[in-house]
């Protein structure tokens, strides 16, 4: 874990990640732009813009590069719903952060070390997050009279001494980068959108990153581009060289690689993870993946991951509505496909009908929900996990169905495979949750051996299941696997197996419409009980830190598990008896929850949202969990959980 992380306190890190602050040596070395770097164990950097500044382009550049040079990392892109809001704004600031590290970390990081911001506003939103004493680097062009009046300042912050308490460096970022690329003939205002690249070129130098990664990468984005590509990379070039030579800084800085189990890494995001996660699932279980889905925020780059891979089989329908998605997934698990639709809250809402159908037809179907602020439009872009309930219980009648929840990017790969074998098993729709900091989140993945990957092939159909007492051999499609409680799957066409599925109720075995009261409950009490059974079939609860003799359990599903483990890991770097568990199966919940629960004197559950798990733990176990809450849009942090089970425990 982190220093961050272990910690005491959030200001004792090893190894100060603010330049002239330095230690590990720092008071011997000679300043000056040729000073060997000052060793770092992590370093928090956030860089916020206009939205139209690419600030998020700058951050992922940065966290590419990172990756590739062997460290442990974690992101948080925090940007605004309107493509391009008003330039100079607080609306339209953007923002990305990044922590990279020499070890293992679970979090993008409690507060920044290194603010860059390119303008007045982006100054005026994001200055409270940064750590006291941190290094803030400010494009001073942009700080003219307009702006700062745009951005709600009377007097210019960078020389009326309310920056007293950090670093401060001034950069004229933008008359730079208009200097470096004039030779290349490109317009004034042309050349101030690759200022982004001369912030990249100026941070690749002041924490030892490789440029040559970026580099290619531009090569590749913009050879059709060329004037556009050689503009970026002058940029690129020029901040580098303002870092090495205008000797504002004493000397650069190092993160070492991290040291992680043996394999192949590549940088993730979670929706890319789950993208790959459903192709994985398709080959693991021999069906062709068929995708119905309306574009929606943060779900949709989902659809645009998969649409790149036809070559493995995949079938994408860009939907003309959120109905019409996951109807077309029905009608493709009907066929014989594994019937995927993707959506966010809203979408989920409308879907509730469709679902409830694919409850009754039983038939594998996977719901992808990538969950955001609500209610309604809510908060777009920003982060929320308040779909639980409706995930659980948001549909007409008794219809139950398994949920499952990611914890990580990376994990957002594993979870899609269980969803879809838990879907293919057990013949019923599935639940994912993930949320908009997993999706655009990322992190090192190491790719998985594919011999580890489990087999999820189930067989279709073929003969005829029930003999009648005339002993003419007849296809019944709701005739029962007595271990799962699943029925047949018989593609339409198989020669004899043809049947009629439906929104009417069924007779258990026949499929034939029937109104008949006991046999209306028979089939309500079979489908749950086919959920119920779910629970046999999945692991027990992963319990961390103080297994045994622990004074509080702290439980949590999705998103929050990165904080809660530094929470945690704090807590118990300072006597606390702490445990941690965490969810991926919230419907049914493992068949070992209840007892680990009771063993404990505590449970506090910490929830992007005002309680939902929470009321499922006290009213299916009857015990005191405590909530602790958040809907602001933006992740716990390890600081936030730290403080919540200091509370609880009364220290």
């Amino acid at each position: 874990m982190t220093a961050t992380e272990t910690s005491p306190s959030d200001h004792e890190r090893s190894g100060p990640a603010r330049p002239g602050r330095g230690g590990n040596g720092d008071d011997d070395l000679q300043p000056g732009p040729n000073a060997e770097p000052v060793e770092l164990d992590r370093v928090i950097i956030r860089v916020a813009g206009d939205s139209g500044d690419g600030m998020q382009l700058t951050g992922d550049r940065f966290t590419s590069a990172s990756a590739m040079f062997g460290n442990d990392l974690a992101t948080l892109p925090d940007f605004p719903a309107e493509i391009r809001a008003p330039a100079g704004t607080l609306a339209g600031v953007s923002a990305f952060q990044v922590q990279i590290s020499d070890h293992e970390i679970t979090t993008p990081g409690d507060s920044p070390d290194v603010l860059v911001v390119m303008n007045p506003a982006a100054l005026r939103k994001e200055l409270v997050r940064l750590e006291p004493g941190g290094t803030l680097i400010v494009n001073t062009d942009a700080f003219d009279e307009r702006n700062l009046t745009k951005a709600g300042y009377r007097t210019d912050p960078v020389g009326d001494g309310s920056l007293d308490g950090y670093t401060v460096y001034e950069v004229p970022m933008t008359s730079l980068t208009k200097d470096a690329v004039q030779p290349l003939g490109v317009k004034p205002r042309d050349a101030e959108r690759s200022k982004n690249f001369f912030a990249l070129g100026l941070l690749s130098w002041m924490y030892t990153r490789p440029l040559e990664p970026t580099i290619e990468w531009l090569g590749t984005k913009f050879g059709a581009q060329p004037t556009v590509r050689d503009a970026n990379l002058a940029a690129l070039q020029a901040g580098h060289a303002f870092g090495e030579t205008a000797e504002l800084f004493d000397h650069p800085y190092r993160v070492k690689p991290a040291t992680l189990a043996p394999g192949t890494y590549t940088n993730v995001t979670g929706n890319t993870a789950l993208a790959w996660g459903l192709i994985a699932a398709s080959r693991l279980s021999g069906l062709p993946i068929f995708l119905g889905s309306y574009p929606i925020t943060p779900a949709s780059d989902i659809l645009h991951e998969l649409s790149r891979h036809k070559e493995f089989g995949i079938r994408t329908l860009q939907a003309e509505d959120e109905i019409a998605g996951i109807g077309a997934a029905i009608g493709a698990a009907f066929g014989g496909h594994l019937g995927v639709t993707t959506t966010s809250g809203p979408g989920l809402a409308l879907k509730a009908e469709a679902l409830g159908l694919a409850v009754s037809l039983e038939l594998p179907l996977l719901v992808i929900d990538i969950q955001r602020g609500g209610p309604s439009t809510g908060l777009p872009t920003k982060t929320e996990a308040s779909d639980l309930l409706q995930a659980m219980y948001g549909r007409h009648g008794e219809s139950p169905v398994p949920v499952v929840a990611a914890r990580s990017p990376s994990h957002c790969f594993e979870v899609a495979i269980e969803a879809a074998r838990i879907a293919l098993r057990y013949r019923t729709p599935v639940i994912l949750l993930s949320d908009g900091y997993l999706a655009n989140g990322s992190e090192p993945w190491r790719l998985p051996d594919v011999e580890d990957l489990p087999d999820i092939s189930v067989p279709f159909a073929t003969e005829r299941n029930h003999l009648p007492a005339d002993g003419a051999a007849q296809f019944w499609p709701y005739q029962r696997d007595p271990d799962t409680l699943a029925r047949p799957w018989a593609v339409p066409g198989t020669p004899g197996l043809e049947h009629r599925i439906g929104g009417l109720e069924k007779e258990d075995g026949s499929g034939n419409i029937s109104y008949e009261p006991a046999n209306h409950e028979h089939m309500v009490e079979l489908r749950a009980a086919r959920v119920a059974g779910i629970a046999r079939d999945i692991p027990g609860v992963t319990v961390s830190g103080d297994v045994d003799g622990a004074d509080i359990v702290v439980l949590g599903w999705g998103s929050t598990w990165g904080a809660i483990d530094g929470g945690v890991n704090r807590c118990r770097s300072r006597g606390m008896k702490v445990a941690q568990a965490h969810l991926t199966h919230l419907n049914p919940f493992p068949p070992d929850l209840g007892p680990l629960l009771a063993r404990h004197p505590r449970v506090l559950v910490p929830e992007m949202n005002l309680g939902q798990l929470s009321r499922l733990i006290r009213a299916e176990f009857l015990v005191d969990a405590r909530s602790v809450t958040k809907v602001r849009g933006v992740p716990f942090t390890a600081a936030e959980i730290e403080s919540a089970i200091i509370k609880e425990l009364g220290r």
